[in-house]
């Protein structure tokens, strides 16, 4: 038997392909688009009301949306904000979609299939200035990475 198998042409036997894959969870793409924002000057976050608090949603970041195409290797982010009155919406919706595309796409080799910014509401100076600062949604976009640390096997 020995003797046949070694007659076999290894080129006669066919192996599947391996197959990689990589899964990113939204809150990875949620966190890279708040770094973005945190560099952008005269927006901010839309804030959770009791509604969100009852339906426990403060574990995600409230405003940033995120679906993925896994057949096409592409991502949506959909971002909520206020900005500050006196700022040209278009062109900061434009800063805002270029600093997203160019981080999620460097970050983690995805397409960007669509940046869709909705702008909620108007702020005047002082309404700015009172507005939960990007910088410290950073700290929860932090915590919210290290609680999704814990994968499971449970097959």
């Amino acid at each position: 038997m020995y003797e046949k198998l070694k007659q076999i042409d290894s080129k006669e036997l066919q192996l599947p392909e391996t197959t990689f894959i990589r899964d990113i969870e939204s809150s990875v793409f949620q966190a890279i688009t708040l770094q973005c924002m945190a560099k952008i000057e005269g927006i901010g976050l839309i804030e959770g009301g009791l509604f969100d608090s009852l339906l426990g949603r403060e574990a995600d970041i409230k405003g940033i949306h995120v679906e993925q195409d896994q057949e096409n290797h592409s991502v949506s982010i959909r971002v909520e904000i206020n900005i500050r009155y006196g700022i040209s919406i278009p062109d900061k919706a434009e800063e805002i979609q270029n600093k997203i595309v160019e981080e999620i796409s460097d970050l983690t080799g995805l397409h960007v299939s669509c940046v869709h910014v909705v702008f909620k509401s108007l702020l005047s100076t002082e309404q700015h200035e009172e507005q939960p600062k990007v910088e410290e949604r950073k700290e929860e976009a932090a915590l919210i990475g290290q609680e999704s640390d814990e994968y499971s096997d449970g097959f």
